[in-house]
């Protein structure tokens, strides 16, 4: 019996790991990715970076998307809103 609950709970630690979202993402947030880049968020390019437009939250994986960003920020909303609709 201990075998089997300390396997269920290996298991749920296993799944929660692969649910958790990035550090400084929300877990309710659609996008795995940056919305410019593609990249993962974390890692090489540092803590992600929250922009708000129209009162949508858009997360990039560094500063230097904040350019692109800028320059079609209905482009990038569309992404996320679409995105969650999916789930």
């Amino acid at each position: 019996m201990k075998i089997i609950l300390a396997l269920l709970f290996t298991i749920s630690l296993a799944n929660a790991a692969d649910t958790k979202a990035p550090e400084g993402i929300p877990a309710s947030y659609p996008l795995k990715t940056c919305a410019v880049s593609g990249e993962a968020f974390g890692g090489e390019m540092g803590k992600p970076v929250k922009v708000t437009h129209e009162g949508t939250d858009v997360y990039l994986c560094c500063k230097s998307c904040m350019k692109d960003f800028k320059a079609d920020p209905a482009k990038y909303v569309k992404m996320v809103k679409d995105a969650a609709a999916k789930k």
